[in-house]
């Protein structure tokens, strides 16, 4: 599928501002909706080349305000929804603003989407609403579990997505990405929060549970699945962007260790583990149906992947706090 426009949502954040660099690398020009601010701030829009912001409008706005978004939506052909409140640990204390945006924002898009007559929408939905696995690798007829409030309105977001596919015949695709790592991540994920901390010399490197075990694909591969899910015949679908090779998180901190050459003890901060119940032990993908329906698969494998991040991280420190939830 040819996009003369693509909106993207969540433009500013971490994977978002890859997938536009990605879109306009491959020559689609993109429209980044950013969430407003007082501050004028661009999030990780303003890390891209001045070439590529020539290709890209940016627009301040909210995807709660549903007349906003029928005017955010207007030319565009493709829309690209990854706006989103993310962060588990604060679903946990504030679940009502993960519906309104999560949820609410999702339904806001749909009805602007259908109403423009877009030729692809691709929402982003996340390899936590599988829950802890029933069996590996995960594949994307797996049971849905939500094991946290975040988790849960994700499935909602999914749902209604589809649901409009089904009811309205709008061209919605899911795409379930896993663990995405890479430059601009926040310390809410594991690569960056140790190698933020390794770098900074702090101390005792503090890690929740280190036996939990991830599908981490570099964040370039997943935007370049973003693309190929866009560009492709497969309206209706849930597709997984995976690796399908896990890691646990004790083999994550040895690999980080091993890439910066720097050597930490572990302290086990209970702040940083899940209630119970909510822990999801292990998250393993089965990417063959993407491969087969779009062509994509990763390519950078693990290692390579942290070094390029540990660089990323070293070069901007001033960013991060180590060992907070930052950025």
């Amino acid at each position: 599928m040819s996009c003369r426009l693509a909106l993207v949502t969540g433009a500013a954040g971490f994977i978002g501002s890859h997938v536009v660099e990605e879109l306009v690398a491959h020559g689609t020009p993109v429209r980044a909706l950013v969430h407003y601010n007082s501050r004028d701030d661009l999030g990780w829009l303003s890390e891209l080349s001045p070439e590529t912001l020539q290709h890209v409008e940016i627009v301040r706005g909210d995807v709660a305000d549903a007349h906003q978004m029928r005017l955010a939506v207007e030319g565009a052909d493709a829309v690209f929804h990854l706006a989103a409140l993310i962060g588990i640990p604060y679903s946990y204390v504030a679940p009502s603003a993960y519906v309104d945006t999560n949820v609410r924002g999702t339904l806001n898009l749909l009805e602007a989407a259908r109403s423009a007559g877009v030729e692809r929408f691709v929402q982003t939905s996340t390899s936590e609403v599988y829950g802890s696995a029933q069996y590996l690798p995960i594949d994307e007829d797996h049971p849905l579990h939500a094991q946290s409030p975040y988790a849960a309105t994700k499935v909602g977001a999914d749902q209604l997505a589809l649901s409009y596919h089904r009811s309205f015949a709008l061209p919605v695709v899911v795409v379930r990405p896993f663990n995405t790592y890479g430059p601009r991540q926040s310390t809410r994920a594991i690569v960056p929060t140790i190698l933020t901390q390794l770098l900074s010399g702090s101390g005792p490197v503090r890690l929740g549970s280190l036996d939990t075990r991830r599908d981490l694909s570099f964040v370039r591969d997943t935007a370049a699945g973003f693309r190929a899910v866009g560009e492709s015949e497969v309206a209706g679908t849930v597709l997984n962007l995976g690796t399908g090779v896990d890691h646990s998180i004790q083999e994550v901190f040895d690999l980080a260790c091993r890439v910066t050459g720097r050597e930490a003890d572990i302290i086990v901060d209970r702040e940083r583990i899940r209630p119970p119940g909510s822990e999801v032990d292990c998250l393993l993908s089965d990417p063959s149906r993407v491969r087969a329906l779009t062509g994509w698969t990763h390519r950078q494998e693990l290692e390579g992947g942290i070094a390029e991040t540990a660089a990323w991280l070293e070069r901007n420190l001033g960013l991060y706090r180590p060992g907070q939830y930052t950025v």
